[in-house]
């Protein structure tokens, strides 16, 4: 029995060598900019989890969307908050989500979507260096979760040299 706190955040693959995973897995990585598969495998993870809990309230509520939507309300406005899903959405559409809506919220990819970055690449290296900040706050984690009300307030820190507009690494993008 292990003791202590689980620090594996994911589940790998059952079949290992499948090369359509490893292709479509391949393209994520290249166009989310992640720095290896377990970055995916975490963002896939998460989604089972919600997927899951939507699957449980549903079960709760014997089928009775309603009565589940009323009984995960916290669930729902938490996943409303962080922008994986839109105000209309109800626990069926939870059930419908891609592991793409997931990565869509990572500080990295808004970063980069904003144009902070030239490349998710180039995004998350100003993520990790420092420059970059969410609501006046350094992040260096390019996995944050950036809520939907914090999606506006990110920019170059104002001490950073990439805070001016004519430095060579911004002036590539214009």
């Amino acid at each position: 029995m292990a003791l202590g706190k689980n620090t594996k955040f994911y589940e790998t693959p059952n079949h290992p060598f499948q090369g359509e995973r490893i292709a479509e897995e391949g393209d994520l990585l290249s166009r989310y900019g992640l720095a290896n598969k377990e970055e995916l495998w975490r963002a896939q993870s998460e989604l089972r989890d919600y997927r899951r809990e939507a699957r449980r309230l549903i079960g709760e509520a014997q089928g009775d969307t309603e009565a589940a939507e009323d009984a995960g309300q916290e669930f729902l406005s938490r996943l409303k908050r962080i922008g994986v899903l839109d105000d209309g959405d109800s626990l069926d559409d939870v059930l419908s989500l891609d592991e793409t809506d997931i990565l869509e919220r990572r500080l990295q990819t808004v970063a980069y979507r904003n144009g902070l970055g030239n490349t998710p690449k180039q995004a998350r290296q100003f993520i990790v260096h420092g420059h970059i900040t969410v609501d006046g706050a350094r992040v260096g984690a390019p996995s944050y979760k950036i809520e939907v009300a914090k999606e506006d307030l990110i920019e170059f820190d104002e001490t950073s040299p990439l805070a001016d507009d004519l430095h060579p690494e911004r002036a590539e993008g214009q």
